[in-house]
């Protein structure tokens, strides 16, 4: 069991990683041929900047759109940034000093990622025109993270595994050694469905944060009078 789980881990680390830079490489060639920022916009690079951390850290766009949405959407990404800081912890020795402060929060995030999923997967079935454009897809990863954040609260709270030895195999996998993994079905489940959210995390709908940082209408200067917008691809045209 020990060899399977680390060969599933080496090949979702592999995927994710090459995914993540495929995107992020997509993203970044995908040529923006009009300056079309959302207004208001800033007119200087450093009130870009200053959009982007707010987007980035309060989701500001959608505070403004959906109450609701924001209220729901905010809550579990941040439970999730505690519960993946939380989780340093098993491939650091010693663990960082920040990472330990983070525990006690950490621990209890999963209630608030599990309480923001049930409420975009509810919105989804309550909300008729949010309904109609429900893809399957949709369903499938909202439950994969729910059962992730499940599974995970119940090996906190409920069916306590050898969180030692986790580590002792996470920290064996960064060295290429392998260390004994527990067999205690709940943890097998719960890292069977992460390796399952890794192998697919670079090709859903879940891969959304690197595409802010290439979109125009947030990381645009307002200056299109000042100064004319031209695509590189526009420019090669215009020198032929």
């Amino acid at each position: 069991m020990t060899f399977l789980f680390a060969a599933l881990f080496y090949i979702a680390a592999v995927v994710l990683v090459f995914g993540l830079a495929y995107r992020i490489y997509s993203y970044a060639k995908t040529p923006a041929p009009l300056k079309i920022p959302t207004t208001p916009a800033p007119t200087t690079q450093s009130g870009v900047v200053l959009r982007m951390a707010r987007e980035v850290v309060f989701f500001e766009s959608l505070f403004k759109g959906n109450k609701w949405i924001w209220i729901f959407g905010w809550t579990f990404h941040f439970g999730l940034l505690l519960v993946t800081l939380r989780h340093l912890r098993y491939f650091m020795d010693p663990v960082w000093t920040p990472i330990q402060l983070i525990q006690p929060f950490g621990i209890y995030a999963g209630f608030a990622m599990l309480f923001g999923l049930a409420g975009l997967w509810a919105r989804r079935f309550l909300v008729d025109r949010v309904r109609y454009i429900t893809a399957p897809s949709d369903h499938l990863m909202l439950g994969l993270l729910i059962l992730i954040a499940l599974t995970g609260l119940l090996m906190s709270f409920v069916w306590h595994t050898d969180i030692v030895a986790v580590k002792n195999f996470f920290l064996g996998l960064m060295t290429f050694t392998l260390s004994p993994l527990p067999t205690d079905p709940l943890l097998l489940l719960h890292l069977l469905l992460v390796v399952a959210l890794m192998l697919v995390f670079p090709f859903s709908k879940l891969l959304h944060a690197p595409g802010l940082f290439f979109s125009p209408t947030r990381n645009q200067v307002d200056n299109p009078r000042e100064k004319r917008h031209l695509a590189p691809w526009a420019e090669r045209l215009e020198q032929e």
